[in-house]
């Protein structure tokens, strides 16, 4: 059997004096290096080309900013055209060890992942390393994408070094996928839709107390509701579009006794209020118990979905795909 080849796609912007030493630690194991020049307004891309004497560099820009997301794709689909078998992500900031990437694909190589990612939650003393912000920020994250993905057993989804299976990758459609600071989120939300098994890998990342290009307010404005409408995606897809289970019985039973008890109770509430009547103990009682019942039964559907959490690799069954 030949040997995986891997791909490392790198997107840069304002990373012009760090990038070169992050593609000096590459080693020998990766064959290919995309970095990926975002309309960096300090060339990142072309100070590479000058500095950089690693054969296999391959120093791509982009004619507009298309955001990390956006020049991570375009990294993904020239991996996918050379033939790369595992595609791998790394910042060029240096916050990531290029010498975990044998660990970070060891899953993918061994078919026990379709996905990994690294994880910084892991050992609790090396929180401290992280800037206080950053920690509450991205443990509240976790949680809100655990309910939108369905990855339960997972943590810092915002983590960007990642390595996935090119068949895999393959077979989302990254052209919906988000090309901004979502687009990680977004791209786990992509996988569940497949149902792709994600592994979590133990780091530490290194903060050079440089300048972020992620907008704490923009993060807390835009991403809760696009969470919501993945989570509603992802439940129509994979319990009503290709399988029904008992999850989908739990749901549909679940949402009908809640909202048709809460619509009950808004309603002769509002009546008692008008006619000064107070509802009577059986009336109070018939608006409750659906409510109380169906949530029981939706705390059951999120217990069957956590049990739920994809545990088959699936790049074994697909066949080589071009990206899309």
């Amino acid at each position: 059997m030949r040997a995986l080849e891997i791909a490392v796609v790198i997107p840069c912007y304002r990373v012009r004096d760090r990038v070169v030493d992050v593609i000096r630690t590459v080693g020998p194991e990766v064959s290919r290096i995309i970095v990926v020049d975002d309309e960096c307004p300090e060339n990142s891309g072309e100070h590479v080309r000058r500095h950089c004497d690693d054969k296999r560099v391959v120093v791509l820009r982009n004619d507009t900013n298309l955001g990390v997301g956006g020049a991570t794709k375009v990294g993904y689909r020239h991996a996918l055209e050379g033939g790369a078998d595992i595609v791998v992500k790394l910042d060029g900031d240096g916050q990531m060890r290029p010498a975990l990437i044998p660990e970070l694909v060891r899953p993918i190589v061994e078919g026990r992942a379709d996905y990994v990612k690294g994880n910084r939650f892991f050992n609790l003393a090396d929180l401290t390393e992280m800037p206080w912000p950053r920690l509450l920020g991205n443990a509240g994250l976790s949680l809100v994408t655990k309910f939108s993905t369905g990855y339960w057993d997972i943590m810092d989804p915002t983590n960007g070094f990642t390595a996935i299976h090119a068949r895999v990758l393959g077979e989302i459609p990254l052209s919906k996928v988000a090309d901004d600071y979502f687009f990680e989120s977004d791209l786990l939300f992509r996988l569940a839709t497949l149902r792709a098994v994600v592994a979590d890998m133990p780091m530490v990342a290194r903060y050079s107390g440089g300048p972020s290009s992620l907008s704490i307010p923009r993060v807390l404005l835009r991403f809760p509701a696009r969470h919501a409408r993945n989570l509603v995606k992802r439940l129509f897809y994979c319990y009503f579009l290709r399988d029904f289970n008992a999850g989908t019985f739990l749901i549909l039973a679940g949402m009908s006794l809640a909202a048709g008890g809460g619509a009950f109770g808004g309603y002769q509430w509002w009546k008692s209020i008008a006619s000064g009547v107070p509802a009577s103990s059986g009336t109070v009682m018939a608006a409750a118990l659906p409510v109380m019942l169906g949530g029981h039964l939706l705390l059951s559907a999120i217990n069957f979905d956590i049990a739920n959490v994809p545990r088959r690799c699936i790049h074994f069954v697909l066949g080589p795909r071009t990206a899309r």
